[in-house]
């Protein structure tokens, strides 16, 4: 499966987005999704993850409260909706997709970078 990011940009501290992540070559019904992020000069970090279903979500703790994610499967789009976003939030952002069956993300995006100005 192929994915494209997009939905990235410059907000003001306390702003919203929303990154879509959609999907080409095949549909994620077989996938967990999952959305990452680099922030400059630090490691990529986990930021949240959607079950296949989309009935169950899981964030880091930084983002908790915040960030939420959703899948709208006849689009083969997976979205990652941010509010009352922070500067500590600018970073690139990366879907990732994870197939039921592997133990790891094994297909990335290309991502797209999210600025909060302050």
């Amino acid at each position: 499966v192929q994915l494209q990011a997009s939905g990235g940009g410059l907000v003001q501290t306390g702003g919203s987005l929303r990154l879509s992540c959609a999907a080409s070559g095949r549909n994620l019904s077989s996938y967990f999704m999952g959305w990452f992020r680099q922030a400059p000069g630090k490691e990529r970090e986990f930021v949240g993850r959607i079950t296949r279903g989309g009935e169950i979500q899981y964030f880091a703790d930084s983002v908790k409260g915040r960030f939420t994610i959703s899948r709208d499967k006849a689009k083969k789009t997976v979205y990652l909706q941010m509010n009352s976003l922070k500067p500590e939030d600018t970073a690139v952002y990366y879907c990732a997709a994870r197939h039921f069956t592997a133990s790891e993300y094994n297909n990335w995006g290309q991502g797209t970078l999210v600025t909060v100005s302050s």
